[in-house]
């Protein structure tokens, strides 16, 4: 049973991608034809793929942009592929930006906007609002990515602090139709979250908002804050008469990715169990749980009897203390797991991220098991020592075990297994 783990939990990642790719998806979310023009705008580390995708299929002319993440673009015939920076947005993502808007200005009616919106969207499109600039944002999305917050939590600031976000991108196409087609990559799935909403309003409110920062004691510029004291950041609602007729549709999750991930396990003899495609909190925190779990199947054959594959999505958090060092969330969740179950025979793990890239390196996350920490002491490592500077890429690199397949074409978040033999 299972005699390479790293080629099963391989296996299993090629199955949870496949079942978000937009081009085995899109087809079935295909508004109807307009009688006017059909302008494609899209922002995120799919949105690309999914401009491909949708070029394959659709039956009529396209026009449009879309911006990924530079190293992400795909090759599209009639709608224009920009690249801009993520994590940490930059001038040419707020030139894309700005292009975004004039693919909408001086639409009809008869007009129809296909929004195609994946995760990352939120770095890839600043638009500092007046007041502010993007020197001003970027330092807000650095605090925010320190900060430990849930995705969620973010993206309610970051909402209140743009000219794009929270459902402006759409208000601007007014009165043209815009029908936007979702790759979700936020816990739950709720579409005005993804990307921050730049075309699916919310009913997050300024106040909402300051209180997040007060939460999570957030450090932002002075011209942030003036701007969230300031009526004018209140994000338009989804009763806004602009929106009337919109239709929001999610075309891949996180949810969808871990049965496709289940039933692969399934196919190659392993039952499996989802423990929630909406896990969120401290990725050390997680990464000890599902160790706890894992330990107790190993030893008492519960919750679950061996064998047995432990699955689980969602997005993590990491809350930067010092400098930090090398690595994303799924490498400090598995850092953290190795360390739980260091010397327990038969449990094997795998972390990574659906977009092919886990925080600051090129690695979308990695191979562990029972004997992780005693190869990395064996290597002159101190595995907890890794941890607390957040350097797990450096830990995993020591030792071989980084996972490293390179830009997905799509992004529904975090798959994590955990095999117990």
């Amino acid at each position: 049973m299972i005699p390479d783990p790293r080629v099963f939990f391989a296996a299993l990642f090629d199955a949870a991608v496949a079942a978000a790719d937009p081009r085995r998806t899109i087809r079935a979310f295909l508004p109807a034809r307009p009688r006017g023009r059909t302008v494609v705008i899209g922002a995120g580390k799919g949105s690309a793929q999914m401009a491909q995708a949708l070029e394959a299929v659709w039956d009529g002319p396209l026009e449009g942009v879309v911006v990924t993440r530079y190293g992400y673009a795909a090759r599209c015939r009639s709608v224009e592929v920009l690249e801009a920076a993520h994590p940490v947005p930059d001038a040419a993502g707020l030139e894309a930006t700005r292009r975004l808007f004039a693919a909408v200005e001086g639409l009809t009616a008869d007009d129809l906007v296909i929004a195609l919106i994946s995760g990352g969207g939120s770095a890839l499109l600043p638009a500092p609002p007046a007041g502010m600039s993007l020197d001003d944002e970027i330092a807000v999305n650095q605090a925010l990515l320190a900060s430990g917050a849930p995705i969620a939590a973010m993206n309610t600031i970051r909402k209140h602090l743009s000219a794009v976000k929270g459902g402006r991108l759409a208000a601007a196409a007014h009165p043209a139709k815009v029908v936007t087609l979702v790759v979700s990559d936020i816990p739950g799935d709720n579409p005005a979250f993804v990307a921050s909403g730049p075309t699916v309003p919310d009913a997050a409110s300024r106040a909402d908002a300051l209180r997040l920062v007060q939460t999570y004691g957030l450090q932002l510029p002075a011209a942030a804050m003036r701007r969230l004291g300031s009526p004018d950041a209140d994000a338009p609602k989804p009763d806004d008469p602009r929106f009337a007729g919109h239709e929001v549709r999610v075309i891949a999750s996180a949810a969808r990715s871990l049965e496709a991930a289940a039933a692969e396990a399934g196919r190659q003899g392993v039952a499996a169990a989802i423990l929630s495609d909406a896990i969120e909190g401290e990725a050390r925190e997680v990464g000890a749980v599902h160790a706890a779990i894992a330990r107790e199947v190993a030893m008492r054959d519960r919750p679950f009897p061996k064998p047995v594959l432990i699955l689980s999505g969602g997005e993590t958090t990491v809350t930067v203390r010092g400098a930090g060092g090398r690595g994303g969330r799924n490498g400090e969740f598995l850092l953290s797991l190795a360390l739980g179950i260091d010397g327990v025979a038969g449990i094997a793990a795998f972390a990574a991220d659906t977009d092919g890239i886990d925080g600051t390196e090129a690695n979308a996350g990695a191979f562990a098991d029972f004997s992780s920490a005693a190869r990395m002491r064996a290597a002159g490592l101190d595995p907890r020592a890794l941890l607390a500077a957040h350097d797990s890429w450096g830990a995993f690199a020591a030792v071989g075990d980084l996972f490293s397949p390179g830009p997905t074409g799509t992004n529904v978040n975090d798959l994590r297994a955990v095999l117990v033999r």
